[in-house]
Parts: structure tokens; sequence; C-alpha cells
């Protein structure tokens, strides 16, 4: 079942929602506030986030920003403010797309029909990633070669293959692996990148695949 994270400060529009998106077989969490939203996110790990960007305590394209850090859930922004600007921001946030209030309830269903088909795609596109030798499913958990990983080198090779060719920086990966209290334990970081070289990299000492940027993180090189 696709979990929904409606995130709006009006009562009336989440109970619509919830009315609404459980009638059609959506399992649905609601926030009133972007700390709350962004705290249910990282308890609950929701499939769509639907996002008013005025909210009493943070604005939205902020709780955006605050997602995207470690987070590639689809976001659907359905706000009051319909200047171009506004949609612009969002956007450019992460926003996968833009609802302008008032709404019908049928669009916004369309909406959200078309956004959780991109990701259902997207995820059997991860289900069959080259790393040199090796075959690997993100959604399944294999890896080709019988080769077995731990959950934390399972979590810390999915940030990296999620995002190929981009730099994720230590910081990142340690927050988002360990916990913020960790984030100055780049030895951890270091000895999981040399188990996930010997386990997959051709020549672990002379890696192509994985790679150290540095002083700042680490890069997956399809």
């Amino acid at each position: 079942m696709t979990r929904v994270l409606v995130v709006d400060d009006e009562p009336q529009i989440l109970r619509a929602l919830r009315i609404n998106l459980a009638a059609r077989h959506y399992e649905v969490e609601v926030a009133a506030d972007g700390g709350a939203a962004l705290r249910m996110a990282a308890d609950t790990s929701p499939d769509l986030v639907i996002l008013d960007l005025g909210l009493p305590d943070l604005d939205g394209v902020d709780v955006i920003h605050g997602l995207r850090g470690w987070s590639s859930v689809p976001i659907i922004v359905l706000s009051g403010r319909a200047g171009n600007q506004d949609k612009i921001e969002a956007l450019d946030a992460g926003a996968d797309d833009y609802v302008t209030k008032p709404f019908g309830i049928d669009e916004l269903l369309a909406r959200v029909r078309a956004v959780t088909r991109r990701r259902a795609t997207q995820e059997a596109e991860l289900a069959s990633i080259r790393l040199g030798d090796h075959l690997i499913d993100l959604t399944g958990k294999t890896v080709s070669g019988h080769v077995r990983l731990t959950p934390t080198e399972w979590h810390i090779l999915e940030l990296l293959l999620r995002h190929p060719g981009k730099l994720i920086s230590q910081r990142q990966i340690l927050t988002e692996v360990w916990g913020a209290k960790f984030v100055k334990e780049t030895h951890y970081l270091r000895q999981y990148m040399t188990q996930l070289r010997r386990k997959l990299e051709p020549d672990p000492a002379h890696p192509v695949h994985l790679i150290t940027e540095p002083g700042m993180g680490y890069r997956f090189n399809p």
C-alpha cells in the first residue's frame, strides 16, 4: 500500500485529503507543520509527500530542502501561492509537481497517480544497476555472484547508487546511516567503504566505481 504524508495547517484540507486518499486505498499520515513533517518523514519513510508551502513554523520550500538532504521521496506542492516565482522556487528546491489552491480533488488524485507511476518506473530501473562485474538490485537487495552485504553496507551503497555521478558528502552519509551525533566519525565510513570495495570492485586497491573525493566524500562512477 502506498504511504502518503499530507502536510497542511488547514484542518479541513487534512481531513478531506485523508478521507479521499484512504478511500482509494492509500495509507495516510498527516502533519500540521514543517517540523512535524520532517520528523514523521524520517520515522515513517512515506512513498509520497503532499506539502503546503504556507506552514506556521517553516516555509514549505525549507521543508523541501530538508527532505532532499536525505530523501528522494516524490513531493507534490499544494499551495495558495500562484505566482510563477513561488512555483520555480519549489520546483528548483526539489518538488516534483505543483498544484494551486483552490484545487479539484480529481486533479490532485491524477497528479498523485502520475507521480507514483514515475516513481515505480524509477524503482524498476534500480532493479538492475551494474557495478563492475556485478548486477545490483536495490529493490530486492541482491548482488549477483552470491555477494552478501550487511545492512549498513546496503545503506551506504544505496545512497551512492541512487545518485550516479554525484558527490555525496561524508557528513551526509554519516548523518543518514549512523545519525547526526556521528558526523565526525569518518573512520566508520572509511572502514565500510573498504569492505564494499573488497566485495564489489574488480581491484579494490584501485577502485573505478566507488570513488573517494579526498576530504569531501564519495561518488558512484557507473
